[in-house]
């Protein structure tokens, strides 16, 4: 028996240990998956409307709006290299080091939980949206912070509810932003608060900082009552915030006599804030894939994820830029009345 023929009998064991190691052994890496969509027009597994108002006239439409989920390995998943490489060669899936997807100590049920608290926050926030789209004054700009050494410092507080900027109301933090901007640096700006349930007049003289005009406030944006009760019952298995723009579509559209949609079936995702901004998600790759299986015509996509968007295989779904709650119902009305109509596309639009 040659050396050569040994050594081959040697490595044929190394080779198949090496094998079963690589069947076997965990990976620090998370899989992202196309997840199932939910239309939030519909009914939840209970037979009732996914929507749910109290309080308030309802209208049913029959198209979809659906939202869209991503299947993502949680962190106790055992991601072997084999199921590793079928994600990774996957036009559908993509793979992620585990440390850019969770912190290095977090549990399954820490993510369960997290999960349960950004949607429950973003059903809020969608519910303002739609509201301030249907004329109601349901949100406030609140001072979050005032840094020191500005012009607002010893003449702000934090908690100040911004009421008027020169004598224009304000209902969020987008509106105080533009209101300084507009009046520019080195002039007086009328402030009136709610500062412990009475009212202040401030007077400030916003100074030029990075190129534009700022006082030294932070402000946030925050939720009033509603003027009726709407609750979104939906599946909680399914967590997280991205639904957001979704639902604040759709409570408008129960809100609303007629069908936004014309019977059509649309789906989109991204976290909406109280004033109706649209923010980034994660898998928007995946997702587009599940609406497009789905059968939507149209998918809604936050402004940051666009130039990850027009990398997935969205086939004749349409990809529009939605940056906010307002401009993406204006999106929907375009496109409902002229499918070939102009709308804000990502990148080049595969479609």
């Amino acid at each position: 028996m040659t050396q050569r023929t040994i050594a081959g009998l040697l490595a044929v064991p190394l080779v198949i240990a090496l094998w079963v190691v690589a069947a076997l052994e965990s990976l620090p890496y998370v899989t992202y998956e196309p997840g199932i969509t939910v239309n939030v027009l519909g009914d939840n597994e209970d037979g009732k409307p996914i929507i749910q108002v109290d309080g308030h006239e309802t209208w049913a439409d029959d198209g979809q709006l659906r939202m869209t989920t991503v299947y993502v390995s949680q962190p106790d998943a055992h991601n072997t290299l084999f199921e590793l490489m079928k994600d990774w060669v996957s036009s559908s899936s993509a793979v992620y080091p585990y440390d850019a997807i969770y912190r290095k100590d977090e549990t399954a049920e820490q993510n369960r939980q997290e999960g349960k608290q950004e949607m429950t926050s973003s059903q809020d926030a969608a519910t303002a949206a739609a509201l301030t789209e249907l004329g109601y004054d349901v949100t406030e700009a609140v001072v979050g912070g005032v840094e020191e050494g500005t012009p607002a410092d010893g003449v702000f507080e934090r908690g100040d509810v911004i009421l008027r900027v020169d004598g224009e109301k304000v209902l969020n933090s987008d509106e105080v932003v533009t209101a300084v901007t507009e009046a520019g640096a080195g002039q007086p700006i009328e402030f009136v608060v709610r500062r412990d349930g009475k009212r202040h007049t401030l007077t400030v003289t916003p100074q030029e900082t990075d190129g534009r005009p700022q006082v030294g406030v932070q402000v946030g944006t925050q939720t009033t009552d509603f003027p009726f009760e709407v609750t979104i019952a939906i599946d909680p298995s399914i967590g997280g915030p991205s639904a957001g723009l979704m639902f604040s579509l759709g409570i408008y559209d129960t809100l609303t006599d007629g069908s936004l949609t014309d019977g059509r079936t649309i789906a989109g995702t991204g976290t909406v804030d109280a004033a109706g901004k649209v923010g980034p998600i994660g898998g928007i790759q995946q997702k587009i894939v599940g609406a497009r299986e789905a059968g939507a015509e149209l998918f809604l996509v936050p402004p940051a994820n666009c130039d990850e968007a027009v990398q997935a295989p969205n086939g004749d779904m349409r990809l529009v830029e939605a940056p906010s709650t307002h401009s993406a119902l204006r999106s929907i009305k375009t496109w409902v009345e002229d499918p070939d109509a102009d709308l804000p596309t990502c990148g080049d639009d595969a479609a």
